[in-house]
């Protein structure tokens, strides 16, 4: 400035003086402001130290008051973030992977007649057309066997065996998917005998030893040389269930049927994983891609299919969904929606039971205001101080909440399928729970901040001040809106279970209980599952034993290419189709409907075929026992299989018991091949536990090398309600704590009414008023706003549910009774809760009540 001066100036004598004179002025105002600094620093200390003081004062005076609002807004605050921990988990699902922004799987689009239909089983010239004709458009290309997790092998080594799911792949697989390596290196699947573990094998295998270079049985067949052990891949990852990894030309050495099928583009049996190049976008690769397909000659005029690529990013939240009419748009993303809208309305629910309290008690306060602002106290001031105390209250709940979740994560990890843990030592939690708690006070805090600090100082001390009519319909309505999340939260808890309960008592067409089923793991299964069979029902514990192809509540396989009298050849359509033994109808329980099973005393059976009522309506057939059908395998290159149908069954649900049942062929396979499940069935009055002793016997006597790996047929399918039922718990548990949060409000409310309402109590119980009379008063008005609340939450839920219910093709009509019950249940609950408070002032004696300086 002096420069600037000076250069203006021109070194003038005036200019100089002038600026001699600031300098001086600048000297003395300087102390003079860093001393006024200072004392408005300690003024305000000791001004928030006393908001502080007068909030935990109030705190303490008001006990019943602080519990409700620091007990509900604790549960509000774990609940949302029990929330948040979910829909991190949920987000951040395949994000172990480091390439996840660059990974895609290989899947094909294919429309025709019948419609759009999509999958990710691919066939294996697919493969080679990518790896010969495009990889310059990918950094790896990976194939691999089977599905996420895997087919179950039998793992050993020395006297220690394991079951595991595994895969094979390219050898590029554990870079592409960036394995985090404990022993060796990701190079580990280069040769041809090599098998890569994850930790958790290969401690059941080796305890503590270094496993490179050990030798593993798999299958009891074949031996691999451990390469490499990797970390286990966490449950949110697609890979979770992959335990071990094999090599590609393993795969092909061990499975000759796959150098049958090299150059067949109608058997899809694997799967296709790209890793694009840095800066490519999956929509410009997958333009170049989506013609690689060849269709075969058999499938010329039946529509058209095209490669596309379907992000890692998707996979989880928004699934490639397969089958015809299948929408990408619809999966698990909507669970989360849904998830954290309820997690945010149980919050919003804690924070509205604040400020109603805080609202109703106004008038307690109006005194307190009044006087402070007499004495100077500007209107931000009492606003810092109705803050300062909401911080306190949303700080104490904070704490609660914490040790809230530590409580409950690990039932709630059990509800929701999941292993979240709470990130102690991240940073970036804590941030977020600071500003989550930020907003939270904020939220919380701020009506009550701006409405008791708008008080008028005169008509107050006069005693002239009044909250007006007016002054409680803050307070209604937003009772009004926690009882219509709550209501809703009800409604959605009903309609869930009665979906899921409906599906359950759908008729399934077979006996699942005292059924079980184990894979067939290695060819000792084949080799002497006559021996195996025999001895299971020499036991005297065993029904029946059979073979199938796939279990008995999966599909485990689809064909077209049949021909019946009177089909139309254009008409190309997919059947469910199941290779079985001849005792598979009696070990599962068919019910059949017209003809007869299959029987091992008819030599021509093995050229028969029994289909369930679907397939029989869809044929068109009046009486298809002993009709023909012709099959054109997918092969392409052999001649068509002739079958005749022996019998009709009643439709058995093999794979959604949501969805309608598909048309279903079962034809038999000797055990030799085909078939790679072994079906058990129970006799009638065997407890379980004694019949799986003396079949553990057997199998140790039979196959030694294989462990008993069995599972129950009824425990499989009702994984099938998995996801639906963790829905209904969810929405239960969320439906609960709204409820209890809108009850611990209404409760306080109460407290509060009665307490208000004390001398016109006094005065009418003198008038001659019953306490009925005045339970009636104290509840009536509480009882109209739940009525009012069930009337918007049952639009509101119909809407939303009846939604969700389109996409089960099996499903239940929302009936009257639903909204009914959830409707009648919040007034009796309200009831319960207010009558406590109303019963006991109308019990008040009315010379206390009239005493009462209130």
């Amino acid at each position: 400035l002096e420069e600037k001066l000076l250069r203006t100036a021109k070194h003038s004598t005036l200019f100089r003086a002038r600026l001699n004179y600031w300098y001086q002025v600048m000297n003395y105002v300087r102390p003079f402001a860093i001393r006024k600094a200072k004392n408005i620093y300690i003024n305000d200390y000791a001004m928030f130290q006393s908001y502080f003081k007068i909030g935990w004062r109030n705190m303490k005076r008001n006990v019943g008051y602080t519990f409700i609002n620091v007990g509900g807004l604790a549960v509000g605050m774990a609940v949302a973030i029990l929330n948040g921990l979910w829909i991190w988990d949920e987000l951040s699902f395949n994000k172990y992977y480091e390439n996840y922004d660059r990974i895609a799987q290989v899947g094909i689009r294919g429309e025709n007649e019948d419609g759009i239909w999509r999958g990710v089983t691919v066939t294996y010239p697919m493969g080679t057309e990518l790896i010969e004709k495009y990889h310059d458009s990918f950094k790896r290309i990976v194939r691999t066997s089977f599905g996420d997790g895997g087919r179950e092998g039998i793992l050993s080594s020395g006297e220690n065996k394991i079951s595991a799911g595994g895969l094979s792949a390219d050898a590029e697989a554990p870079e592409m998917f960036t394995f985090k390596m404990i022993h060796g290196t990701r190079d580990g699947l280069r040769e041809t005998h090599s098998i890569m573990i994850a930790a958790s094998v290969s401690k059941a295998l080796f305890g503590d030893d270094d496993p490179i270079n050990k030798i593993i049985t798999i299958n009891n067949s074949a031996n691999v040389t451990v390469t490499g052990v990797y970390e286990d891949f966490p449950l949110n990852t697609k890979f979770h269930k992959v335990k071990y990894l094999t090599s590609w030309g393993f795969f092909l050495l061990n499975n000759p049927w796959v150098e049958k099928n090299m150059n067949n583009w109608r058997e899809h049996s694997f799967h296709i994983y790209v890793e694009l190049l840095p800066g490519s976008d999956f929509e410009t690769v997958t333009e170049q891609i989506k013609n690689i397909i060849q269709v075969a000659p058999e499938d010329v005029g039946k529509g058209t299919r095209h490669a596309l690529l379907f992000p890692m990013s998707k996979w989880h939240l928004f699934p490639f969904e397969s089958g015809r009419g299948a929408n990408t748009d619809k999966g698990p993303i909507q669970m989360v929606w849904m998830v954290g809208s309820i997690g945010m309305f149980v919050l919003l629910l804690a924070c509205v039971n604040f400020m109603n309290l805080s609202t109703a008690r106004s008038e307690k306060r109006a005194k307190e205001v009044g006087i402070r602002k007499t004495i100077g106290s500007l209107r931000r001031h009492l606003i810092q101080q109705f803050f300062s105390e909401s911080y306190i209250i949303v700080s104490s709940a904070f704490v609660f909440s914490i040790l809230l979740v530590a409580l409950a994560l690990p039932w709630f990890n059990d509800l929701s399928a999941k292993q979240m843990v709470i990130p102690w030592f991240a940073p970036a939690f804590w941030l977020i729970g600071i500003g989550f708690l930020f907003i939270t006070g904020l939220l919380a805090g701020s009506y009550p901040a701006f409405f008791l600090s708008s008080f008028q100082p005169v008509k107050v001390l006069k005693g002239t001040f009044r909250a007006g009519r007016l002054a409680s319909l803050p307070r209604k309505v937003l009772v009004v809106m926690q009882f219509t999340v709550s209501v809703a939260l009800i409604i959605c808890t009903i309609i869930v279970f009665q979906q899921i309960q409906f599906a359950k008592n759908r008729p399934v067409g077979y006996t699942r209980e005292g059924l079980i089923t184990l894979a067939m793991k290695s060819d000792e299964f084949y080799n002497k599952y006559s021996v195996l069979r025999n001895e299971l029902k020499n036991s005297g514990v065993v029904e029946e034993v059979s073979a199938s192809m796939g279990k008995v509540t999966d599909i485990a396989s689809n064909n077209g290419g049949f021909g019946w009298k009177g089909h139309e050849p254009d008409q190309d359509l997919n059947f469910v189709t199941l290779a079985v033994t001849a005792e598979h109808g009696k070990t599962i329980g068919w019910q059949f409907l017209q003809g007869r099973d299959f029987s091992s005393e008819h030599a021509n059976d093995s050229a028969g075929m029994v289909i369930n009522e679907t397939a029989a309506k869809v044929m068109g057939l009046e009486n298809p026992v002993g009709e023909s059908v012709t099959w054109e395998f997918w092969t392409g290159n052999r001649p068509p299989l002739h079958y005749k149908i022996l019998g009709v069954i009643k439709d058995a649900v093999m794979g959604s018991p949501y969805e309608p049942i598909r048309p279903t062929v079962f034809y038999l396979k000797g055990h030799n091949g085909g078939v790679s499940w072994i079906n058990i069935r129970i006799k009638n009055g065997i407890r379980a536990s004694d019949a799986l002793a003396k079949m553990e016997a057997v199998f140790k006597k039979v196959i030694p090398s294989a462990p008993f790996d069995y599972k129950f047929v009824d425990e499989q399918y009702a994984l099938k309600f998995a996801a639906e039922e963790r829905i209904g718990k969810l929405a239960s548990f969320f439906g609960s704590l709204a409820i209890f949060i809108s009850c611990l409000g209404l409760f306080g409310l109460a407290s509060f009414v009665a307490e208000q309402r004390t001398k016109e109590i006094g005065i009418r119980k003198v008038l001659g008023a019953t306490v009925t009379n005045l339970w009636r008063l104290l509840s009536r008005d509480f009882v109209v706003l739940v009525i009012l609340s069930c009337f918007i939450a049952v639009p509101i839920a119909y809407y939303f549910l009846d939604a969700w219910l389109q996409k089960y093709a099996y499903r239940i009509e929302i009936s009257w009774w639903v909204f009914a019950v959830a409707g009648f249940g919040a007034v009796i609950v309200t009831l319960m809760t207010v009558s406590f408070q109303a019963i006991k002032a109308a019990m008040m004696s009315p010379v206390n009540s009239l005493k009462s300086n209130e």
